[in-house]
């Protein structure tokens, strides 16, 4: 499949949506980047995307990496695009302008991100993570450090990774037994095993800095005893230079069921030479600022999921012919209709076509809100802070599950067309899965927006998204074009905190309600905030039909996909309230003994 990057729809997100160029004025660090900026480099982003990434990843996904006794080669084209991705700035898009950044926003590194991803997703893990330790080095390091290592991160000469997991946890950290013994030098001894290690070792970099979450001597049990290291492949000089191998190696890459063109690695740190970031004890802290960029970058795969499968499977729909439309033939000169005249295959499409510009929105909503994270200052920094703690989880979890779910539609499409390999769609759902897992959890992260984000603060970070969509609804409860998204919209807002007071109290008499009422909020949570950026999208679309508009086809689509989404997909809440309301017994009455086969 050849991909077209969305950027018209891209641009009405960016431009007529959200106005970036009016956000990006708020911020003093990002006054500079009007709309032509904004355009220039998502020109260039879809550009390279459609034309050096895309033709990679089947080919990619066919070839996968190649192990050779702890060397990892990626595959055929994917050096060469790298070095090309490096020369366009792509690398630097958002770092420090002092350490040869461009000092650009999330938001638009997020747009960028979405072309790449869904051209190439396993290549775009490489940069990807990279990304990551450049904030956590930005935050966290000392000047020493930064001096360092971020010039050659930033430029792309070397990659980051972050190195959590371990063979007895996944996302329970508190189980980490990977040790830093001081050297007594301000150095540390590296001991232990890391796995599921993404871009761990690789070819495509001259150096590799791993950022490493192990435990000092004598460190508290639990997360409050894990530190932060810096761990390098090759030692680096004082001049710069590459220096001796570190005692960091690939003990084997995994044998995965998707994004095999990303190397996930199995490291081994056998007394390599680390050096501390941040305080000891404080990894963790340290640590999040790479997390919640990844996270963000996982609702972006989401996005990518849906885009991919609407792509890959409307030119097919066109084509294809089977049966007749049952009100009668559409397409008389032919001997059958296309299948797109069928409402089952329309029902697919423009679910996948909902998700993917729905989820395109809120990646983009989330991300101004990153921006302010990143560089706002006083109460607009405090309320931003809140806003993409809330969304954070929502985006990540519901997005790539919709992504998933959308994957799933786009193989049907195509029927056993789509279960071929040469059509490219089977890579969407294979790529895909992991999405739902890797970065916490579906189910870990609705435990954190409902435990954590939603009952930990008393309720106050969903109020703060509530009164959002409240003015929404109060300013428009007088358009009689916009009732049809209002009413159900306004009347789901009041819900949402009706049932969020319902789950505190069935916690209160049994904690586990939170565990077993987790998942259903978190769906109901996404969709519910799609459906606010759907009614908004509808309303821009509306304005634009009553002015004189050249472009009828685009914003007409627009209220009609708002249209669909509302009444074929959100009425799906009703079941994930009746879930909740149904309480935990049903989850948890069976003993576990009962559980065989």
């Amino acid at each position: 499949m050849q991909y077209k990057a969305p950027l018209r729809d891209t641009k009405f997100v960016m431009h007529e949506l959200l106005d970036s160029a009016a956000h990006y004025q708020t911020i003093p660090a990002f006054t500079h980047v009007e709309q032509d900026i904004i355009d220039s480099y998502l020109e260039t982003a879809a550009s390279f995307a459609e034309n050096e990434l895309s033709p990679l990843n089947m080919s990619g996904d066919a070839e996968g990496c190649h192990f050779n006794d702890g060397v990892v080669t990626t595959p055929k084209g994917f050096r060469e695009a790298y070095k090309q991705y490096c020369e366009l700035g792509f690398t630097s898009l958002t770092a420090e302008e002092e350490f040869g950044g461009q000092g650009m926003p999330t938001s638009l590194n997020s747009a960028v991100n979405e072309f790449m991803g869904t051209a190439n997703w396993s290549f775009s893990m490489y940069p990807g993570l990279s990304e990551g330790a450049i904030s956590t080095l930005e935050h966290h390091g000392t000047d020493e450090q930064k001096i360092q290592y971020l010039p050659k991160l930033v430029s792309g000469e070397w990659s980051g990774v972050m190195c959590l997991t371990e063979p007895q946890c996944g996302s329970d950290l508190n189980l980490v037994r990977t040790k830093a013994d001081p050297n007594g030098d301000g150095t540390y001894s590296i001991k232990g095993n890391k796995i599921w290690i993404s871009a761990g070792e690789h070819d495509m970099s001259d150096n590799i800095i791993h950022i490493v979450l192990a435990r000092l001597p004598d460190a508290p049990a639990g997360t409050k005893g894990l530190s932060l290291f810096i761990v390098p492949k090759f030692m680096v000089n004082e001049d710069g230079s590459l220096g001796e191998r570190n005692g960091v190696s690939c003990g084997s890459i995994e044998h995965k069921m998707g994004i095999k063109a990303s190397a996930t690695c199995v490291m081994n740190y056998d007394g390599a030479k680390g050096f501390l970031i941040g305080p000891e004890n404080r990894g963790l802290n340290c640590m999040f600022t790479f997390m919640n960029v990844a996270r963000i970058g996982t609702a972006v795969q989401g996005v990518t999921a849906s885009e991919y499968a609407f792509q890959g499977a409307l030119p097919f729909a066109k084509e294809r012919l089977a049966l007749r439309a049952l009100g009668g033939a559409k397409f008389p000169e032919k001997p059958a209709d296309p299948i797109i005249v069928h409402p089952a295959v329309r029902d697919m499409l423009l679910t996948t076509k909902a998700f993917a510009e729905g989820g395109r929105a809120l990646v983009c909503y989330m991300s101004q809100f990153a921006d302010i994270v990143a560089k706002g200052e006083g109460d607009a920094l405090a309320y931003a802070d809140q806003m993409l703690s809330f969304l954070t989880p929502i985006g990540k979890a519901f997005l790539t599950e919709t992504g998933f779910e959308s994957a799933k539609h786009g193989v049907q499409v195509l029927g056993g067309s789509g279960f071929c390999t040469e059509y490219g769609l089977e890579q969407n759902i294979r790529d895909t899965t992991i999405a739902c897992i890797y970065e916490g959890t579906t189910q870990i992260q609705s435990l954190d927006l409902l435990g954590r984000k939603v009952l930990g603060s008393q309720g106050k970070l969903l109020a703060n998204f509530s009164k959002v969509v409240h003015k929404f609804c109060q300013a428009n409860q007088d358009n009689a074009d916009m009732a049809q998204f209002i009413a159900p919209l306004a009347e789901l807002n009041k819900e949402w905190g009706e049932l969020t007071q319902r789950i505190g109290a069935q916690a209160m008499q049994n904690p586990e309600a939170v565990g077993a009422a987790a998942v259903d909020y978190m769906y109901f949570s996404g969709y519910v905030t799609l459906a606010y950026l759907w009614a908004r999208m509808a309303l821009v679309a509306q304005q634009a039909l009553a002015g004189d508009t050249t472009e009828t086809g685009f914003y007409d689509a627009k209220v009609k996909t708002a249209k669909f989404y509302f009444s074929k997909i959100l009425p799906r809440t009703r079941t994930h309230v009746a879930r909740i309301d149904a309480g935990h017994a049903p989850f948890m009455d069976m003993d576990v003994d009962q559980f065989v086969f």
